[in-house]
């Protein structure tokens, strides 16, 4: 079979389910319903109003893979149902994300829960889900924590987690010569995460390495005079960015005033995905070693046709969202052809060890830890006109940035 047929074609000849909502006192209900002759409806919370740069490419690129594969007949294994996925605002806090959660559940009769974007509120879905017994496909939050030390036997993740991409940044860096750095993060699980496993990682692979100092602002809340200002008194040779977003704006903006990047070796998370590249613009600084998806450079695996679908429907480009969002369907898919149930343990015996072909390759879903082999390309910052783009690209396969298999064991006591 050639590139072109490997992923995005046959998301259009096969399709997605779901299957068991979770209510203590509905369970039985729910499950007939599930197991019925209607749509498959999928529960899918995200940060639609908060992070609307990510989630919303991220939907669109679900509702055009779901159209896609519910035209085709729907799930082979389970007559041909067709799906209908229930997209909610998660509210971008714990408390929130949960209530969304039980009324997808409860009224909504979902078969099965997937999204999310902020770690913290992943982290608490992922245990609510446990406490009902509900798969749990968390597509997007990065904490490693998600699928170590707090993982549960109803929790997958998608995303390489931020143990992963740091441990990219950490392969492309370590060789630069540059022992002195600086760190600058966003101050919650994901930034603190982040920071820690740069440390960790870049301790063990340079000698002499050190940080000279931190900066940790609030997310969504960074002052970018500051934080700068801060970072150039520490005078580090080198800079390990996690900011993103609004706050990545913000920053870039006041460190290109100051001068801040000029001699520094920057190793920058997220950047590269077009979701923070296209509000840089021609502010785009250049040789930032980052993770990120230069969707226009991408040919291989059917990720041409997937792009050409993507500008029909939607008129736009698509953004590393998007990319996540057709895997995700890609891989419900699979999981439910190998399942031939919404049964919440067919699915999981399904998803445990299952491979997809996806347009950024084969992605496996490790049984031990839940964690999907999925990589991320890496490469440099570069301007191309007024806009930023990535150069010197290359995809790091997830399967060999993963937490070492011990590791995982001991932090899941397994």
């Amino acid at each position: 079979m050639s590139t072109r047929d490997e992923t995005f074609r046959p998301l259009s000849r096969r399709t997605v389910l779901g299957g068991l909502a979770a209510a203590p006192l509905g369970l039985a209900a729910s499950r007939a319903a599930a197991q019925g002759s209607g749509p498959i409806r999928i529960g899918e919370l995200n940060s639609y109003g908060r992070m609307a740069a990510f989630a919303v490419p991220y939907r669109n690129a679900m509702q055009l893979a779901q159209d896609a594969v519910n035209k085709a007949g729907g799930i082979k294994a389970l007559g041909g149902r067709p799906i209908e996925i229930v997209f909610r605002d998660d509210g971008s806090t714990p408390g929130d994300a949960t209530r969304v959660a039980e009324e997808l559940l409860t009224r909504e009769n979902v078969a099965f829960l997937c999204g999310t974007f902020l770690s913290n509120v992943g982290l608490a879905v992922a245990d609510f889900a446990n406490q009902r017994k509900a798969l749990f496909l968390a597509t997007e939050p990065l904490t490693d924590a998600l699928t170590m030390g707090s993982g549960n036997r109803y929790t997958f993740r998608v995303r390489p987690n931020t143990y992963m991409q740091t441990r990219m940044l950490v392969d492309a860096v370590k060789d630069s010569g540059v022992k002195r750095w600086a760190i600058v993060a966003p101050n919650y699980e994901y930034g603190q995460s982040a920071a820690a496993n740069f440390k960790r990682l870049m301790a063990a692979a340079v000698p002499g390495f050190e940080v000279v100092g931190e900066q940790f602002p609030a997310l969504g809340k960074v002052d970018a005079g500051a934080t700068v200002g801060a970072l150039s008194q520490m005078k580090a040779d080198g800079l390990f960015n996690v900011l993103f977003g609004a706050d990545l704006t913000a920053f870039v903006r006041e460190g290109n005033t100051r001068g801040l990047f000029e001699k520094c070796k920057v190793a920058s998370l997220l950047t590269g995905e077009p979701e923070y590249m296209i509000p840089l613009g021609d502010e785009t600084p250049e040789g930032w070693v980052t993770t990120g998806y230069p969707w226009e450079t991408i040919d291989t695996n059917g990720h041409k046709e997937f792009v050409a679908a993507y500008r029909a429907r939607f008129n736009d480009t698509p953004r590393l969202g998007s990319l996540l969002g057709t895997v995700v369907v890609g891989m419900i898919r699979d999981m439910l052809e190998k399942a031939g149930s919404t049964e919440t343990e067919a699915m999981i015996s399904a998803l445990e060890g299952l491979t997809s072909q996806t347009i950024a390759g084969p992605v496996t879903m490790r049984a031990l830890d839940h964690q999907s082999t999925l990589g991320a390309w890496v490469g440099e910052t570069a301007l191309a006109g007024r806009q930023g783009t990535m150069k010197n690209v290359r995809y790091a396969d997830g399967a060999n940035y993963m937490f070492p298999e011990a590791e995982v064991k001991a932090a899941r006591k397994v």
